[in-house]
């Protein structure tokens, strides 16, 4: 072990547990921040050594400043909670829909980034990974990529959300700079997670995934910041 201290959201589950047990094999200290206080524990006994349970709805405001005030100093912050709750296209898309993920993919990220950097800026080395998705880069839905096939409107709601979350990827690293805070978002491509139905029958690893968050969670300080990056470290257009 070691004194870095790091909090997953969404980590009882999918790419957020993988992550999490990477980070605790790492030597860190995880939170494992989950809505479920039952699905939350039973992933903190499966991770074991390092893991701790924090309960954190990213919807709910008031949680959040109490999970906040359990943690005196964070050297990562991995916002991966989200939801995709359709495939359907923007013509096709209630509004509801588009305020149901906005509220986790969107308000729910920036609700947790301010009431955890105070405890971030205790920290010497500290990093934020905003977890997104290759279907939010423009270029990539109007032009060919190594991820997907382009042209599609599809799950309007999710990749406009996280095409919201990299904008503020790229203004949290400017404005967080001066305090020698990086922040990147990660494409962890198409997974075998309970996402939508289409990443469920996918057969994409989500260990994978994780890998790519891992690196850019325990950056260097010549690392990069306000950056968008695939799983294998590549460049993500924006």
């Amino acid at each position: 072990m070691n004194d870095r201290t790091a909090l997953v959201t969404g980590a009882n589950k999918g790419i957020g547990k993988h992550l999490a047990h990477l980070l605790a094999a790492e030597g860190l200290t995880v939170y494992v921040g989950a809505r479920d206080p039952e699905r939350g524990q039973r992933a903190v006994d499966e991770i074991g050594a390092g893991a701790r349970l924090l309960v954190l709805d990213v919807t709910d405001p008031d949680g959040i400043a109490r999970a906040a005030a359990r943690v005196d100093r964070l050297d990562v912050l991995v916002n991966n909670a989200g939801i995709s709750p359709s495939l359907a296209t923007p013509t096709t898309t209630g509004v509801e829909e588009y305020r149901r993920t906005y509220e986790t993919n969107v308000f729910g990220v920036v609700e947790v980034t301010n009431a955890f950097l105070p405890a971030l800026r205790r920290s010497p080395h500290p990093r934020i990974v905003n977890v997104s998705s290759g279907t939010a880069s423009l270029t990539w839905s109007t032009q060919p990529n190594p991820q997907f096939t382009p042209g599609s409107g599809g799950a309007a709601a999710y990749r406009s959300s996280k095409a919201a979350l990299n904008a503020l990827t790229v203004l949290y690293a400017q404005t967080l700079a001066e305090d020698g805070i990086k922040v990147n978002a990660l494409a962890p491509g198409l997974r075998a997670t309970d996402l939508n139905p289409r990443a469920a029958t996918s057969g994409g690893d989500p260990a994978e995934a994780a890998r790519g968050a891992l690196r850019l969670a325990l950056l260097p300080d010549d690392g990069p910041t306000g950056g968008f990056f695939s799983w294998d470290g590549t460049p993500v257009p924006w």
